[in-house]
């Protein structure tokens, strides 16, 4: 039995065929360029599947997006002033439990900037490829319990304070060996 989409689900179901026929492509188009079944790409337009945030991350990608613009775009916002915790969106990953809260998504030139705040629970990893981060500098951030980041050959082990700056896109891994909830938080800057 399927599960029912919330309402961020049906947004991004949406917006992922809107941005697709924005620009022009077929499914198969999208499918060839992203990595990502046709058939899949239409359960998710239709709204029969929840997307994971390796498949967002891989259709983000294949866009030119990064995840959290895709976000931003599917929830109409443009964070200016005051944004309350409970204003925030928050979007689970079906497939992990993590956890994404968008603190805020700046799409204008002028301070083209992402804050999100990642609980990714326990024994839990996502892999994101390398298109996911094209055009965007990013840092990490722990503040709770320990994430593994791994990005080709090299793994950084992140405890509470820990902050990396990430170099040039390279296919990623976000993993949570330890035995508690790692939060921490992806800032982006767009270039």
């Amino acid at each position: 039995m399927t599960k029912p989409l919330n309402n961020l689900d049906q947004r991004l179901s949406a917006r992922l065929k809107q941005e697709r026929i924005l620009r022009g492509w077929s499914l198969s188009n999208l499918a060839e360029k992203s990595g990502v079944s046709r058939a899949m790409i239409n359960k998710v337009e239709r709204g029969q599947s929840s997307p994971t945030a390796a498949l967002l991350g891989r259709l983000s990608g294949a866009f030119g997006l990064n995840l959290s613009t895709l976000l931003a775009r599917a929830e109409n916002i443009d964070n200016v002033g005051l944004i309350r915790e409970v204003d925030q969106t928050r979007w689970v990953d079906p497939e992990t439990g993590y956890i994404r809260t968008q603190v805020i998504s700046r799409t204008d030139a002028k301070f083209p900037l992402d804050i999100a705040k990642i609980e990714l629970p326990a024994g839990k990893s996502i892999a994101y490829k390398a298109a996911s981060f094209m055009h965007h500098c990013q840092i990490i951030w722990v503040f709770s319990g320990r994430l593994t980041f791994i990005e080709l050959d090299q793994t950084h082990l992140l405890q509470p304070g820990d902050v990396l700056q990430l170099g040039a896109a390279q296919d990623r891994i976000f993993s949570n060996d330890g035995a508690q909830i790692c939060t921490y938080s992806v800032t982006g800057i767009r270039s």
